[in-house]
């Protein structure tokens, strides 16, 4: 286990034990212990208090789930009082004594400022803060009506239950027993460009993958010059090991696009078959067709009669100035449902609330 599979899954345990801490709580703890000594339980123990909690009825729950994730009691409040109040001075925004509370603040600030910035002009450091936080993301999976109806205290009559609780009360007038449909995840394909132009934002791209198909019934291909899937490297719950089984799966990766070609494969080989009926269908890319443009057409008019709905990614779309010239977006442009920025995490968080809302 990671380090920081170690932190999102204490955080997952607050979670069961009734700690409201939301992703962006997440993200604010992750960025924390970057910034103290991850030896000291008592930085660890502050450092979470002070960013996942939000209300004093989570303080217990959070001294018990501490204690029973990372070993032994919660520090001492008396001992550790100073600490605490450097830590206050930080979510308020003040310098401390010691200066911790201004390097949590300037994380707090550093974590806000990563989520708009693009991801191809990150530097190392902050590609690797922005892995740690695309980890804490919480995708919901869209839903669709089942095919089968459950019982319910309202809705449909049930006559065939209502029925038999007659036959076993001896025929006697019973109350009616009612039925509902319910609601199954509906299916999630990502089909992500790995061609040289989308490199800056391909392994960002792959992680977010990562995250969704560990989420939901998801299936993942990647596109360049030929189609590969990669579902089954990414369902590995590692994201590092599946990052790297994905790309050494990947004979194409950084090189040419066809994306009309490997559309088409996709289709003829699992597309029709079932694997993209009623799905919400992703595409991640720039758009740069070097093959042929009409068959690019083609194959996402057929794509866009068997999904759900299509919503084409592009990171180039949420810059300033941007415009759909490129001869791919404009073959597209009239079979997808939603043309959506894909060049940073808070596009790409704003891309799941699509992917539920879809």
């Amino acid at each position: 286990m990671t380090v920081l599979t170690g932190y999102v899954g204490f955080a997952r345990a607050l979670r069961q034990a009734g700690v409201g801490c939301g992703p962006e709580r997440v993200q604010a703890y992750v960025g924390a212990v970057g910034l103290v000594d991850p030896g000291s339980r008592d930085d660890l123990y502050w450092a979470g208090r002070l960013t996942l909690c939000g209300e004093p009825d989570d303080l217990p729950r959070y001294d018990a789930a501490f204690e029973a994730w990372f070993g032994g009691e919660p520090p001492r409040r008396a001992r550790h009082r100073k600490l605490r109040a450097t830590q206050l001075a930080a979510l308020n925004g003040g310098e401390s004594q010691d200066g911790r509370g201004g390097r949590l603040a300037t994380a707090a600030g550093d974590t806000e400022v990563l989520r708009h910035k693009d991801i191809a002009g990150l530097t190392p450091a902050e590609k690797a803060h922005l892995r740690e936080l695309i980890a804490t993301l919480e995708p919901v999976p869209p839903k669709r009506r089942a095919l089968r109806a459950r019982k319910a205290r309202s809705g449909q009559l049930d006559p065939r239950r209502t029925l038999r609780a007659m036959l076993a009360s001896g025929g006697e007038p019973v109350r009616p027993r009612y039925r509902r449909k319910g609601t199954r995840p509906r299916k999630v394909v990502l089909l992500v460009d790995v061609s040289g132009s989308m490199s800056p934002y391909a392994d960002a791209l792959l992680r977010f993958a990562h995250v969704v198909a560990r989420a939901m019934p998801t299936e993942v291909c990647t596109l360049g010059t030929r189609l590969t899937r990669v579902s089954r490297q990414l369902k590995h719950r590692d994201a590092e090991f599946a990052l790297l089984s994905a790309t050494r799966a990947v004979p194409d990766y950084e090189g040419g696009t066809r994306l009309g070609e490997t559309i088409k494969v996709f289709l003829d080989r699992w597309g029709q078959r079932g694997v993209a009926r009623r799905a919400v269908v992703v595409v991640f890319s720039d758009g740069w067709e070097r093959g042929d443009t009409a068959l690019l057409g083609e194959q996402l008019a057929r794509l866009r009669r068997l999904a759900h709905a299509v919503i084409w990614v592009n990171p180039h779309a949420g810059k300033d100035g941007y415009a759909p010239t490129q001869s791919g977006i404009i073959a597209a442009l009239p079979h997808v449902d939603r043309l959506l920025a894909g060049h940073s995490l808070d596009t790409l968080r704003h891309l799941l609330k699509e992917i539920n809302r879809a």
